[in-house]
């Protein structure tokens, strides 16, 4: 796991890329997806853990996506995600809604495409959505268990965020495949909304 210097760092805070190593021979490949003690310590403040805590990974999950399918855009208080891509390119998606919440400003969108062996660490308060731009397998380590009570979203297309989701050459209309929870979130602001309510 190592940060790279030639990738352009994120505009957003807390959030970075890198790329994990693939040693590979004729039998196959091996790679190191997570080491405690080559990660930076996480912190309360990044992960939305409670003051005096000692903020951790708790759960390894496995998406796998046929192309076309659009995961998106979630948003958590309580939880910093680190995501692998184990095979296959997805089309990322990070929204900082944390202006927004704080009443100081617009969300920030940033987006980039990762392929396999490539990674980024998602703080808390940044919302984040992927596209599979062709079969894709994403790893994930989160710092909060689920328990659905952190499983907050907002519409992939929001015109007032306008996330510049590429034309999918994988579905018969171009448009993306989405989960029923996707397809019916909220706009933005009526997210931020209920949680000020």
């Amino acid at each position: 796991m190592t940060f790279d210097p030639s990738r352009p760092p994120s505009a957003l805070p807390g959030v970075r890329y890198g790329a994990i190593a693939r040693h590979a021979d004729s039998r196959g490949a091996f790679r190191e997806l997570w080491r405690a003690s080559a990660f930076p310590a996480l912190t309360p403040d990044e992960t939305g853990a409670p003051a005096g805590s000692e903020p951790r990974f708790v759960q390894a999950n496995l998406s796998s996506s046929a192309a076309g399918v659009l995961r998106g855009l979630h948003y958590h208080r309580r939880q910093l995600d680190f995501w692998v891509v184990g095979s296959g390119r997805a089309f990322v998606a990070l929204v900082d809604v944390r202006p927004v919440v704080a009443g100081a400003g617009p969300a920030v969108v940033e987006t980039r495409e990762l392929a396999a062996d490539e990674w980024v660490v998602i703080p808390t308060g940044v919302a984040h959505g992927f596209l599979a731009l062709e079969p894709l397998e994403l790893v994930y380590l989160v710092t909060n268990e689920f328990d659905g009570s952190d499983e907050l979203g907002f519409a992939w297309d929001d015109p007032a965020v306008a996330v510049p989701w590429p034309v999918l050459q994988a579905t018969p209309d171009g448009r993306p495949i989405l989960s029923d929870r996707d397809r019916s979130n909220p706009s933005l602001a009526e997210l931020v909304a209920s949680l000020r309510a």
